[in-house]
């Protein structure tokens, strides 16, 4: 029987669940357990995949292709787990699970309800994860609170009589306020918040106080006693420069002994000697590079999650902090690339959709061809890189993206012609994992240091095959290919210090303890061109 721990978070959103729920999972790893995760997300959405990035956040895609919350990225950054389509489970599909039961007379002419028919849907998908690991870690979305999220409460609170109170912990994160004017640390909004969740019916076991600063002796004693906790079960979830030292910190506050203690789970000493040099290398960098991302989203940071930690990863074998400038792709369009990209060290142009910024793009892609700077586009990144190219190095002045332009006489990129009478548009993503063949001698294959690999994709356009001949006469190179050599993968230029482009997303499978082997090699180039060396 694996265990369950099941995270909760109150007063306000975006507190950390998904973070502190990696962060345990990491933990428990360092001491030789083996764990999975679930994200249950209370919107009514199906998947996130068509939800707006400046509400939503990244859409994280798995190597089964499913589209996913942003936290899953956290689970996989954090930890040797690979996780799949069964490890975020929304309202909408826990619905969309029941009426097809219904549908199709599974419930013989019952009256179908919240409980029991949606509460045992959210219990199946629990235990469908379940599977040869000893704990589960399962993060509930949204707030205590929310109308939406009782469901999926009610489903945990049922848990323990299921499967035995042994085999189930209860962690809330909640917030403890300092009022600088008063001088005082507030714990009215964590009894609140634990309040309610009791009248669910749910006594927490553990709280994490997410706060600006340890907290004292006297504090831990008081949120204790009106909360129903033991003392040792109020843990600081305190601020850190670093994201990758909220293990460290939960350590150091005895979260793993404490949880090890209370699911009585037998493991071994923890060991996090490699992680801890890792974060001291974050912390104390030799070296500093600024890379400009320029993006259509960039007001939301949280839509280029996995990118920003990607970059993090990457200037850790030079010991190099990356300064991310970041720059909305409209406002190149507006003012020109000169002033915005001056005096950085490189630039990363990342995927998205639709037009709006697509010309910024493109000049910014223009200007650093033309100055030499490194370049590395993902995804819509690579493709932008592509009609750059046809416009200003093949002559082909009206060269586009039929995403963009339909009527456009020279469509470089362009759907599939086995996809363009597909009307169903979903039909026509490549969604997770596909295998590439890399060229020897390549900016890339000396990246990877192998000739075959496998990459995340999360995209409807390709490169038109059409215009191969006319553009690698012209300088661009193809550096990978899809086994069958019909699908561009991987493309250079000839003469550039350091220009690639994928039409996978590499930053999905970029990890602190190993970081993507192209994100290396761009902090690298970047750290050249700055010094020279």
């Amino acid at each position: 029987m694996s265990k369950f721990i099941f995270i909760t978070g109150g007063v306000v959103s975006s507190l950390g669940k998904g973070l502190s729920s990696a962060a345990i999972g990491h933990l428990l790893e360092s001491r030789g357990m083996t764990i999975t995760f679930l994200k249950l997300d209370p919107y009514i959405n199906v998947d996130p995949g068509t939800m707006n990035p400046y509400q939503h956040g990244e859409v994280y895609v798995t190597d089964d292709g499913a589209e996913t919350d942003l936290d899953l990225g956290h689970y996989e950054r954090f930890t040797t787990v690979q996780l799949s389509r069964e490890n975020n489970c929304t309202t909408g599909r826990i619905y969309e699970s029941v009426i097809q039961k219904e549908r199709k007379g599974e419930y013989l002419g019952a009256t179908v309800q919240v409980v029991p028919h949606i509460t045992d849907a959210i219990k199946q998908a629990i235990m469908n994860v379940a599977h040869d690991v000893d704990v589960v870690i399962v993060e509930i979305g949204g707030t205590v609170g929310d109308i939406e999220s009782l469901p999926f409460l009610e489903a945990i609170r049922q848990m323990p009589y299921d499967i035995g109170r042994e085999n189930v912990l209860y962690i809330h994160l909640t917030l403890v306020l300092y009022i600088s004017t008063a001088g005082e640390l507030k714990t009215k909004p964590t009894q609140h918040s634990v309040n309610k969740l009791r009248e669910i019916g749910i006594q927490p076991h553990i709280l994490l106080c997410r706060t600006d600063r340890y907290l004292p002796p006297g504090v831990k004693d008081k949120i204790a006693m009106f909360c129903n906790v033991e003392k040792d079960s109020v843990i600081t979830a305190k601020d850190v420069e670093s994201i990758y030292e909220v293990p460290v910190v939960l350590r150091k506050e005895g979260l793993d002994e404490l949880i090890v203690r209370l699911l009585k789970l037998e493991t071994g000493p923890p060991n996090l000697r490699e992680w801890d040099k890792l974060v001291q290398k974050i912390k104390r960098p030799r070296h500093e590079v600024t890379i400009a991302l320029v993006g259509k989203y960039v007001e939301s940071r949280e839509s280029y999650k996995s990118l920003s930690e990607a970059l993090v990863h990457g200037g850790l074998r030079d010991e190099t902090n990356v300064k991310i400038q970041w720059v909305e792709s409209g406002e190149i369009e507006r003012n020109g690339p000169e002033r915005l990209l001056a005096d950085v060290d490189g630039v990363l142009i990342p995927g998205g959709f639709g037009l709006r910024g697509i010309e910024g793009k493109v000049e910014a892609i223009r200007y650093v061809r033309e100055k030499k700077l490194p370049f590395f586009g993902i995804c819509l990144g690579m493709q932008c890189a592509v009609i750059e190219i046809a416009r200003h190095l093949a002559g082909l002045d009206a060269a586009n993206s039929s995403e963009f332009n339909a009527d456009t006489p020279h469509a470089v990129i362009d759907l599939l012609p086995e996809q363009r009478s597909i009307l169903d548009k979903g039909g026509t993503m490549r969604l997770g994992a596909f295998p590439c063949t890399l060229v020897p001698e390549t900016l890339a294959s000396k990246a990877y240091e192998q000739s075959d690999i496998h990459e995340r994709h999360r995209h409807r356009y390709e490169f038109n095959n059409d215009y191969r001949d006319a553009l690698t006469s012209k300088g661009l190179i193809i550096s990978g290919m899809s086994p069958d050599g019909n699908l561009v993968e991987i493309i250079e230029l000839q003469g550039h210090p350091w220009f690639v482009g994928t039409q996978f997303h590499p930053e999905f499978h970029s990890r602190l303890c190993s970081p993507h082997p192209l994100f290396t090699a761009f902090i690298g180039a970047a750290l050249q061109r700055k010094f020279g060396t």
